[in-house]
């Protein structure tokens, strides 16, 4: 195991770099935001990362205790990366490090990868914004599906999230409010360009459904 690097200065924030600075580190935490993830799964969804690289990040993760490593009973079998309530606790980070850069988010690069989850973050924050901070919501692009806790929208400026965020593919069984909507709009509500609600009204997003998240978006 590498030794632990260290700022040696005595101040939070070189602290917190000393635990998460390292490239990937952050960007690992957001795709366990999403719940257990095996190996394979955290490689395909983080392309451009080394096999060598993750595997020493998850293993520094582990030892700054924001992660944990477990086996499935059978029959999965496999082992599953998973955040602890001190790695959960990055989601705010995560949240305000995305309104920061998403003024760099332009015309998407022949270069870039995407994941319709990388959307996440940025609609649980305009779910809040929107007053939609209760149920399920099903999330549907032409990149992918996700679905989204919309509670962790209230929870998360408190740090006292629970569980996943959100999760890759339809929502386990109906939703509260679903969601069709395309990348740029994506792009534009990340970079506050427009509220959920004004994109609704817009027709810029779709929303069907009838629970409480539905009809806030629905209002006004």
């Amino acid at each position: 195991m590498s030794p632990r690097r260290s700022y040696d200065q005595y101040c939070s924030a070189a602290r917190a770099l000393d635990a998460v600075g390292d490239r990937w580190t952050l960007l690992i935490v957001r795709e366990l935001l999403a719940g257990p993830r095996r190996y394979t799964d955290l490689h395909a969804d983080l392309p451009g990362v080394s096999t060598d690289v993750l595997a020493s990040r998850l293993k520094d993760m582990e030892r700054e205790g924001l992660t944990t490593r477990r086996r499935l009973p059978p029959p999965g079998a496999a082992y599953v990366y998973e955040l602890t309530a001190r790695g959960r606790g990055l989601l705010p980070v995560l949240e305000a490090l995305g309104a920061w850069g998403a003024g760099e988010l332009g015309e998407r690069r022949p270069t870039d990868a995407v994941r319709a989850h990388w959307f996440a973050l940025p609609l649980l924050r305009a779910l809040r914004e929107a007053g939609a901070t209760e149920g399920v919501v099903e999330v549907r692009l032409e990149e992918g599906v996700f679905h989204l806790y919309a509670d962790a929208a209230a929870d998360s400026v408190a740090d006292s999230v629970e569980g996943p965020v959100y999760g890759d593919g339809s929502a386990p069984g109906e939703p509260d409010a679903r969601l069709v909507l395309d990348a740029v709009t994506c792009a534009a509500l990340g970079r506050g360009e427009s509220g959920l609600r004004e994109a609704v009204r817009d027709g810029r997003v779709q929303v069907t459904g009838d629970g409480t998240a539905a009809k806030a978006l629905r209002e006004g």
